[in-house]
């Protein structure tokens, strides 16, 4: 019988996983946070008021039995048309934090939130995690550890590199800051992330030259207004050649966007289905267009990165760095464009990783997942997108055995359902978790 439950981690997943146990009159919760602001997580707490959601707020609820509770919460404060609009993040965040602070206040008691690292677990018939001077009984455990910083790109050692010069956390606060009009900024990756940055130098008014580089070039398409299709009825096949050949067909006919959204419904089941290798050939040929495609920009703020492109600010590369060497005047950046045999060297003066969350846990610096891996409790999937676990949640141990008192939320389980980064599979996942725990919560109990 689980009576009680710690929740390591309190951005979106933790927060939403601890209101969901209080929601489903499950057990006792003990939220565990060691930044200074729980409820928020790194997209919603480190936030520029600039930056505002890829989604429309119609789809952006907490609850997924209560799909208007956002859109409701933003009429009670005076937003208009609520619904089609792109929030600000700062706001969702402020959202999140109300829900929680809501929870806490829950005359039932049943939620703490403890402020701490913690340092590792120990499991015998309960789960005792050990934090600095405190240690925490519970039934069972939660990893709700968000994304992971991302890995430093190819050639580049950041023990040779000046933290003034490389930054490779792209939400680092310094990010923008000590940049002259006549600096030029390398951003490695053109996903969201890099958006992100861009929007943000921008709002602080950087004049000089940006440079994004990745692979492909690829730069995430908008939210523009679709029109009317046929969309498929039932699950493509799942074998990947099967998939691509599918998706790039459609593609053509119905449009990339229409071609990726026709799949949503199924997206989970399929990749649930597919083997080892069928995942690998998709990460290898489709995901960045499925990328490109599946999470896409606010109209506004595609129309303001294409005003920073086209007054020649910001530049896009299709390449692979080769090595970085810095200097007085900044760092030489050896890089090669695709498709090119020269290799050609860029001055900058600031370097921002935007490669894309780390979830590879061999190479992990976060010391509570290196002891658990070390320690065979949990291991990474197969192609080393995160954490490995069940349908269910439990995480797997090096043996293939589930955790039935140890469980993963969010992005790094993305190696199991691939679709788990946005609010509405994330909000899915934390409640059926919820939903598990608080059953075996009164299993035996006074509840039956």
């Amino acid at each position: 019988m689980i009576e009680h439950v710690a929740i390591i981690g309190a951005g979106f997943s933790g927060t939403l996983q601890a209101i969901n146990l209080l929601r489903h009159d499950g057990p006792r919760a003990t939220l565990i946070e060691r930044a200074p602001v729980a409820g928020t997580g790194l997209a919603y707490g480190a936030a520029h008021p600039s930056h505002v959601l890829n989604v429309r707020a119609a789809n952006m609820s907490a609850f997924p039995d209560d799909p208007s509770h956002f859109v409701r919460w933003l009429e009670a404060r005076g937003v208009a048309d609520a619904p089609t609009t792109f929030i600000p993040r700062v706001t969702y965040g402020e959202y999140l934090r109300e829900l929680l602070e809501a929870a806490l206040r829950d005359p039932s008691g049943r939620l703490t939130l403890v402020r701490g690292e913690v340092e590792d677990l120990e499991f015998a018939n309960d789960v005792k995690v050990r934090m600095r001077g405190r240690t925490v009984e519970a039934d069972a455990a939660v990893l709700a550890v968000g994304n992971l910083p991302p890995h430093d790109p190819p050639g580049l050692d950041p023990e040779k590199l000046s933290f003034e010069r490389y930054k490779g956390d792209p939400w680092d606060a310094s990010v923008p800051e000590n940049l002259a009009d006549t600096d030029t900024v390398l951003i490695i990756g053109t996903g969201l992330t890099m958006v992100d940055v861009v929007l943000l130098l921008d709002a602080r008014g950087f004049k000089g030259r940006i440079v994004a580089l990745s692979r492909r070039g690829l730069l995430p398409r908008d939210h523009a207004p679709g029109s009317a299709w046929d969309k498929i009825a039932e699950r493509p096949a799942t074998t990947a050649s099967q998939l691509l050949h599918g998706v790039r067909e459609r593609g053509e006919s119905v449009g990339w966007r229409n071609a990726v959204d026709e799949l949503r419904p199924f997206t989970q089941a399929m990749w649930g289905n597919a083997t080892e290798a069928e995942r690998g050939r998709f990460l290898r040929h489709l995901r960045p267009w499925w990328d490109v495609h599946r999470h896409r920009l606010a109209p506004e703020v595609y129309a303001r990165l294409m005003a920073v492109i086209e007054r020649g600010q910001l530049e896009v590369i299709a390449g692979k760095t080769l090595g970085f060497d810095e200097q007085a005047d900044g760092i030489h950046v050896a890089f090669r464009r695709r498709g090119a045999d020269a290799t050609e060297t860029l001055l900058a003066q600031r370097i921002v990783n935007c490669t894309g969350p780390l979830g590879d846990l061999a190479r992990t610096e976060e010391p509570l997942l290196q002891k658990l891996a070390a320690s065979g409790r949990i291991r990474p999937d197969a192609a080393h997108l995160g954490i490995d676990v069940d349908n269910q949640g439990q995480t797997i141990a090096a043996d293939g055995s589930p955790n039935g008192n140890l469980y993963a939320l969010g992005p790094m389980t993305r190696g199991a359902f691939w679709e788990i980064v946005a609010v509405p599979d994330i909000r899915n996942q934390t409640w059926s978790v919820a939903r598990r725990l608080s059953n075996a919560h009164w299993v035996g109990g006074e509840g039956l």
